[in-house]
């Protein structure tokens, strides 16, 4: 039962993650700023008090949250984030992430609540509907050899010629590689992963990607093959130029960092985060980039460039995707790769229009993804077996 109260006095605390932090983990620096908000908007004691009251309520089932399972959440969320920062900065944005986990819940709670849901699907509503697909290991090939993982993996190639493996699973392992031996790492839907090179450059990769590169690089140049998406920093060398090559096109590199997207069927673009790169395709001029710009391959060896904020772009390899006006067939494409899921987009499916705006963290709950997907985008969703349906209100 809800508490009866005018709700719009106090909904935006729910909403608040200042607020659902200072509730869930409480410091000094957050007491002493809530003490002063109280100060400077006595009138607002009781909304406070009723939006703490509606906290609470939210420990009963389907959607309890336990200190237990609150921690579990934190660490589920720690293993599956590849922030690879320092350790402090990454334990805030894992509390950060957390928070915006049980924002989504007491959101939904809030919804639950006030406007029930449970009634059956409206025949007469256009749906997008998709399904969990069947879930394949990641697979690391090194001359005659293939080796298989169920978990996300940390692969570093190093100088004395082995590969050293760390899975989220916590199964560690070292192979032997041959030095002038061809490696190829690929990613299934549903799974990312992280390698550092011989070099010291560091190679983020999103789902759905292979990436093939040398066990050392030898000669005047250093290249590596991409399909899919990945976001690389490149260790600095004057004298051995860096390449990525694509499918459509390649990649000089002098010293940066950026994002490369070329999947199959989908647009190819490049983001420049620092630093500078020449992009070159069918003998064409090379093209430069310039940091926070990006490159749209356009076909015929031509680019289409724009000046953009580049967090959106590569969020993903830190945990979660950032939506700004986004299209929601466009946020559901990102999702499906990331969860391995398959959505339809039957042609009398109306969405047109229809946008999203805001984060959603990539916890291993699709549950919590889905659902913080239908709030920044005005959609509803609901799960029946091992379909998901998503509609407009």
């Amino acid at each position: 039962m809800g508490l009866k109260t005018d709700h719009n006095n106090f909904i935006h605390f729910l909403k608040d993650e200042k607020f659902i932090e200072w509730k869930l983990f409480s410091t000094d620096e957050l007491d002493t700023y809530w003490e002063k908000y109280l100060q400077q908007h006595p009138d607002e004691k009781r909304d406070i008090l009723l939006a703490e009251k509606y906290l609470k309520k939210i420990s009963v089932p389907p959607l309890k949250i336990t200190k237990e399972k609150k921690q579990e959440a934190i660490l589920h969320l720690e293993q599956s984030l590849f922030a690879f920062k320092r350790k402090r900065n990454f334990r805030r944005f894992v509390y950060a992430a957390a928070c915006a986990a049980i924002l989504v819940f007491s959101t939904l709670y809030i919804q639950r609540e006030m406007n029930p849901f449970g009634k059956k699907m409206d025949a007469s509503k256009n749906y997008i509907v998709g399904s969990k697909l069947e879930s394949e290991d990641i697979l690391f090939i090194t001359g005659n050899e293939t080796v298989s993982f169920q978990a996300n993996v940390e692969i570093e190639i190093r100088e004395d010629k082995i590969a050293q493996i760390k899975s989220e699973q916590k199964e560690n392992r070292e192979i032997s590689i041959e030095q002038y031996t061809p490696n190829k790492l690929i990613i299934p839907y549903g799974k990312r992963s992280r390698v550092t090179l011989s070099d010291g450059t560091q190679v983020w990769l999103n789902s759905g990607s292979s990436l093939e590169f040398p066990s050392t690089f030898t000669g005047n140049s250093r290249e590596i093959y991409l399909s899919g998406e990945m976001y690389i920093e490149v260790a600095p060398n004057n004298h051995k130029p860096f390449y990525v090559h694509t499918s459509e096109y390649d990649i000089k590199v002098y010293g940066t960092r950026f994002n490369v997207s070329s999947y199959s069927g989908s647009s190819s673009s490049v983001v420049l985060v620092e630093g500078s790169i020449g992009l070159q395709s069918n003998g064409k001029q090379e093209l430069l980039l310039s940091p926070e710009e990006q490159a749209v391959y356009a076909g015929n060896g031509d680019f289409q460039t724009q000046k953009v904020d580049v967090t959106p772009f590569i969020s993903w390899k830190d945990g979660y995707l950032t939506f700004e006006d986004t299209p929601v067939i466009e946020a559901l494409r990102q999702i499906e790769r990331y969860y391995n899921l398959s959505f339809n987009y039957d042609d009398t499916i109306s969405f047109q229009g229809l946008t999203c705006t805001g984060k959603i963290i990539l916890s291993e709950n699709m549950d919590n993804v889905m659902i913080a997907l239908t709030l920044i985008s005005g959609t509803k969703y609901k799960k029946e077996d091992k379909l998901i349906y998503i509609y407009k209100e």
